[in-house]
């Protein structure tokens, strides 16, 4: 269509007096996805800009509540914030898991886990998805856990242990820090793969279980390197094997319980950081990033070996399949085992 001249100037002016309108809001928006397309990099440089809690859902003391700390001391020095240990023990961990998992995913609550996350959805009504409603960060180190005997047992190796329940069901006794916790599970798993029956003594604790195992009240029990370790040495234990994959590189006399008797068999006792679900893609990064550098560092290294793990970075991706897969392998455990919790 054609203007007529007076149509046309009148065209003219128009646009020239929404010209500078349009531009300014063209500018605006031109900014402000500028701004957005820039805002990730930018948040993640900035945080953290408060404190940041690292909830354990242990009492203090033991090598969960270790590691954090550890962690949190060298998290405080590279990022300039303070990072927190917040001990919250009871209900078989739930207490500490359920905190996390129900805290806003503003990136300022994580837990630091354990298998036991992976094995409460089959022992507990919980109230949150263990499989789904987390945001995996990073794991941190991992480690076996030792079976030791009282030297009174007539067992020189794993074998021979598993001969002796065969020939002996239901008279020799194992003890653990408690039912349903990662050294319960791991023993449940071994008397299943070994078809053997022996009996369970819970106790509030590693500690305990390990001081009746030395007095003789108890004959097995799967401790922590750093807590079982010292014993063997002292001569008042014997270590048969480790539960994981491989030997532990400090003690390499120690076979696997795969090689000394039980093919396949594989228990990790693991730390991992993680959130509640949704935490922005660009602190999990940043955080990821953190602590990959800090526990590759040689000091720490050497600390971890101290407490009888090793540093065991993952991709976020490969920790939640590792806890997904570990909740299923539990609850086989679980039900196999016949394992309640009174």
């Amino acid at each position: 269509m054609k203007l007529n001249g007076s149509r046309a100037r009148f065209a003219l002016v128009c646009a020239i007096m929404l010209f500078p309108i349009c531009s300014q809001r063209m500018a605006a928006c031109a900014l402000f996805a500028a701004a957005h397309v820039g805002a990730v990099p930018a948040y993640a440089q900035v945080y953290p800009v408060k404190p940041v809690r690292i909830i354990v859902a242990a009492a203090p003391g033991g090598g969960t509540d270790f590691v954090a700390r550890v962690l949190a001391q060298k998290l405080t020095e590279a990022l300039g914030q303070q990072f927190i240990v917040e001990n919250r023990p009871g209900a078989g961990s739930t207490l500490g898991f359920d905190a996390g998992m129900r805290a806003a995913p503003d990136g300022y609550t994580f837990n630091l886990i354990t298998p036991s996350f992976s094995i409460t959805p089959s022992l507990y009504a919980l109230k949150y998805d263990a499989a789904n409603d987390f945001t995996p960060v990073i794991r941190v180190a991992s480690g076996p856990l030792i079976a030791v005997i009282h030297p009174s047992v007539p067992a020189k190796n794993l074998r021979e242990l598993i001969a002796l329940a065969r020939a002996r069901p239901d008279q020799i006794a194992y003890g653990t820090s408690g039912q349903g916790a990662i050294v319960h599970l791991a023993n449940a798993l071994f008397l299943h793969m070994a078809n053997v029956r022996m009996i369970h003594v819970p106790y509030k604790g590693g500690g305990p279980a390990l001081t009746e195992l030395i007095a003789g009240q108890v004959q097995l029990v799967f401790a922590t390197p750093q807590a079982g370790l010292s014993q063997v040495k002292a001569g008042r234990i014997r270590a048969l094997a480790v539960t994981t994959a491989a030997r532990l590189p400090t003690e390499p006399s120690i076979p696997t319980i795969a090689e000394a008797g039980v093919p396949g068999y594989e228990v990790n006792n693991w730390h991992a950081m993680i959130g509640p679900k949704g935490v922005a893609r660009p602190i999990v990064e940043r955080l990821h990033g953190e602590v990959g550098k800090i526990i590759r560092t040689k000091e720490m290294e050497e600390r971890l070996r101290g407490d009888g793990v090793l540093p065991a970075p993952s991709t976020p991706e490969e920790l939640q399949e590792q806890i997904r897969r570990e909740i299923v392998m539990w609850r086989g455990v679980v039900k196999e085992a016949g394992i309640r919790i009174q």
